[in-house]
């Protein structure tokens, strides 16, 4: 019996070691949990988002081997629909929620901007918002009007359920139904190709997209809005007038690998991603 005894305090030890080594995992078990995420999420929307998500996306399937990521376009309207019916794992969504959206939780992974953009042979270099307002009603159909040449303006606009279209028509306090396009696009990339193929077009895109196919050789100008040079640096700044979040938007609270890519999205390890589409990091 006594030596029975005197093995106790050592069984106990033992039992111990065993117990913090079970509890404190090296850091090669925790990769290897971490490598174990398996699935596919699916995620669509906002044309704006996609080619940011898309590039997020290659970078955490690197990570994670088990891991596919497939991302649709489609507008921010689609996003939001898929994610409340469950179609989609998560929606991109290039705007903020609205009230009757609430029910749904969004997560900020960049900001961006609304620029208008003309032809690079369009002699004219700014528009009031007044003048935006009668181009985009056909009040002013000629660019001989607001100091350009003499000819008809070819007013490109967005197509409805582009959140584009709703930023733009509510900061110029314009009905949809009153626009008066002759050409109606869907993405940002069919707007800039319609605005640089054509010298006498108008559109309106994303500051990312615009900034970025402006300073890569496509033959396409930013405009000024209220007088600011419309650039990322200024929507960085909050001093560029038209400016909006970009989320992901989910139906419940994320879990799982749901959660885990939605993390990997806001945080420091894509910000260089964030900055070589033209967009603004969020500080996390």
């Amino acid at each position: 019996m006594q030596n029975l005894h005197n093995l106790a305090p050592f069984s106990i030890g033992i039992a111990t070691v065993l117990l913090l080594q079970s509890c404190s995992k090296p850091p090669e078990a925790a990769n290897k949990q971490n490598d174990e995420l398996q699935g596919k999420l699916v995620l669509t929307g906002s044309s704006t988002v996609a080619p940011l998500v898309s590039e997020i996306a290659k970078r955490y399937e690197s990570q994670h081997s088990g891991v596919r990521i497939d991302v649709q376009t489609g507008g921010s309207s689609r996003g939001i629909a898929d994610a409340r019916q469950g179609v989609a794992d998560i929606g991109m969504v290039s705007r903020s929620l609205k009230d009757n959206e609430k029910e749904l939780q969004a997560y900020t992974i960049a900001k961006d901007g609304i620029s208008l953009i003309i032809n690079q042979k369009n002699p004219v270099q700014k528009l009031t918002d007044k003048q935006i307002v009668d181009i985009y009603t056909d009040k002013i159909n000629n660019w001989k009007q607001v100091g350009g040449s003499d000819a008809p303006i070819t007013v490109v606009n967005k197509a409805e359920g582009r959140s584009t279209l709703e930023l733009f028509a509510d900061h110029f306090q314009i009905k949809t139904k009153d626009i008066k396009a002759d050409v109606v696009i869907g993405d940002n990339e069919q707007g800039i190709k319609t605005v640089a193929g054509n010298p006498h077009a108008i559109g309106y895109v994303s500051i990312g997209s615009g900034e970025y196919a402006a300073t890569h050789q496509t033959p396409i100008e930013l405009l000024p809005v209220e007088g600011v040079t419309a650039s990322i640096a200024n929507v960085s700044k909050g001093t560029f007038p038209i400016s909006r979040p970009l989320n992901l938007v989910t139906k419940t609270t994320p879990t799982g690998l749901q959660k885990d890519f939605i993390d990997f999205a806001r945080s420091s390890q894509v910000q260089d991603i964030v900055k070589e589409q033209y967009f603004v990091p969020v500080a996390q």
